[in-house]
């Protein structure tokens, strides 16, 4: 029986353990954000405005951070893009030292000058999510190179479990101790593993690219990933979906802190508790997703995982407990991996080396640039609908646009769509 993968491949082990490392940190700061932000004020649309900042770098620098993956050393990007994130993290923290009156806050109220403390949050997490659009492009893009090809479902199986037990199982409740210790202590600790994650990459020996022998115009390389997606129907319409389902996902994302607050009355440690459904999913769908997609094939496998995001969604609108929204999250969750692992494994296998980095970020454009739109729309829908629906039926309404849009989706990939046969 060979060695597991993370045994025999020493990138691939650093790599995994440095991304472990970092979403443990990703996982702390997903939930402490978020609830930062309602210590700060009760407003949904602010709280989407701050959502949205963090991912609009996803749709205005993905298409430059794709050259820059295939001009650059992917290692050296990495490395960077997260001690960038340390300071940026700290600064966080700065923030929030110099406003004493959030220590100790209870969600509830608005501060003084909340508008003000909204707008500094949002452009330290726009900065953030700017570093993580050239971190993430380029891990992405490095893996094919770490990973012998035939080893892809299996590496980013397990590299997806990885991230999803430290973002979504051990991230969120440590976030809830953490915060009702100190509002600062979370954000403290991931600057830590933005230090030990680039510490991590900054060890593995990362192939070096082929040298160009004409360096041509920025524009025009860009154009080149750009050119190849258009050549590729299948891909790119893979993109566009994935941007729908995002949208759809994040507008329910934005606003599940005040559904957690307002409709399930959980406080911080029971709100990280819930969030750790998350990781259930993932951690499952990244051990069982390989093989569900050798026995389905890749059409249905991404059929049925259209299928699990819309009924989450409808379960999640309907929901009156934790335990009912905690199982909506785990297969939500699920369907994303089973995605994932057929989409991802699929791109990585078809787009050349040379054009691997470029192709992925008009990809990422689509699939993740729609993001930041869902996000604001998240908490518009809430802040609009309010005055008329009242404020729960309100926080049910984003998951009620998330189910019809992802059933829409399933009904088009049911009709139209169909993977190559030689992908399959």
């Amino acid at each position: 029986m060979p060695a597991p993968l993370v045994l025999r491949n020493r990138g691939f082990g650093l790599l995994i353990s440095a991304s472990a490392v970092s979403n443990l940190g990703d996982g702390v700061s997903a939930l402490a954000f978020p609830w930062l932000a309602t210590l700060i004020t009760r407003d949904p649309l602010l709280i989407g405005v701050l959502a949205m900042a963090g991912r609009l770098p996803w749709l205005m620098f993905s298409l430059p951070a794709g050259v820059m993956t295939d001009r650059w050393d992917r290692g050296r990007i990495m490395v960077r893009a997260d001690l960038v994130r340390l300071v940026l993290t700290l600064g966080v923290v700065a923030l929030i030292l110099s406003v004493p009156a959030l220590d100790g806050a209870a969600p509830g109220g608005s501060l003084a000058g909340a508008g003000w403390l909204m707008a500094v949050l949002a452009a330290l997490s726009f900065l953030l999510g700017t570093a993580e659009v050239l971190r993430e492009n380029a891990a992405q893009t490095a893996l094919p190179a770490i990973v012998a090809p035939a080893d892809l479902e299996r590496a980013n199986g397990q590299l997806w479990s990885a991230e999803h037990l430290m973002a979504s199982f051990l991230g969120p409740p440590l976030a809830g101790v953490l915060i009702a210790a100190a509002v600062p202590l979370p954000f403290a600790f991931d600057a830590a593993t933005f230090a030990v994650a680039a510490g991590l990459v900054a060890l593995i020996a990362m192939p070096r690219l082929a040298p160009v022998a004409t360096r041509r115009r920025f524009l025009a390389e860009m154009a080149e990933g750009i050119a190849w997606m258009r050549a590729n129907p299948f891909v790119l319409r893979l993109a566009v979906m994935l941007g729908l389902m995002n949208a759809l996902f994040t507008a329910g994302q934005t606003v599940l802190v005040l559904y957690a607050q307002d409709i399930l009355h959980l406080g911080a440690v029971a709100f990280g508790g819930l969030m750790t459904a998350g990781a259930m999913g993932g951690i499952a769908g990244g051990l069982l997703c390989p093989g569900l997609v050798r026995r389905l094939g890749g059409d249905r496998s991404l059929q049925l995982a259209l299928a699990m995001m819309a009924v989450s969604d409808l379960v999640i609108m309907a929901a009156t407990s934790a335990p009912a929204v905690g199982g909506a999250i785990v297969l939500q969750v699920l369907g994303g991996m089973l995605w994932n692992v057929v989409t991802v494994s699929y791109r990585q296998r078809v787009i050349p080396p040379l054009l691997l980095g470029r192709v992925n970020s008009v990809y990422r454009f689509f699939g993740w640039g729609a993001i930041p739109l869902g996000a604001l729309a998240g908490g518009a829908i809430v802040a609009g609908l309010e005055p008329a629906l009242g404020h729960v039926a309100a926080l049910r309404a984003p998951y009620a646009v998330a189910a019809a849009g992802g059933g829409a989706l399933l009904l088009y990939a049911l009709a139209r769509l169909r993977m190559p046969a030689c992908a399959k």
